[in-house]
């Protein structure tokens, strides 16, 4: 299997590989607005059915996808999967339950 992530084949290209990491985090929230809320968790978060887990592995293959074509550049799953989980935190698409597996959330009980 050859290398083809564009991180490994030319790692001092700082400027471009961070210029393609902030553009992948603006590609997620702008296809976070083209859906509804998602709630994040719920009963089952490794549940492969859950919608965010279904929209999780579908953009980042779009991404994947938009970023050969747009920058001719192969970013690796690191890249993709950091960018999806920034753009999470700055998208107001996601909601959670009171109880979704967080421990740090307390029970309002």
């Amino acid at each position: 299997m050859a290398i083809r992530y564009t991180l490994w084949l030319d790692p001092d290209d700082v400027a471009r590989h961070r210029a393609v990491e902030a553009d992948l985090e603006h590609y997620f929230v702008e296809r976070f607005a083209d859906y509804p809320h998602i709630r994040l968790f719920g009963h089952d978060p490794y549940d492969y059915d859950a919608p965010f887990n279904r929209l999780y592995e579908a953009l980042l293959a779009r991404a994947n996808d938009y970023c050969e074509r747009q920058w001719r550049y192969v970013p690796t799953p690191v890249q993709l999967n950091t960018a999806f989980f920034r753009a999470v935190g700055r998208s107001n698409k996601f909601l959670r339950d009171p109880q979704d597996g967080d421990p740090d959330r307390s029970d309002p009980e």
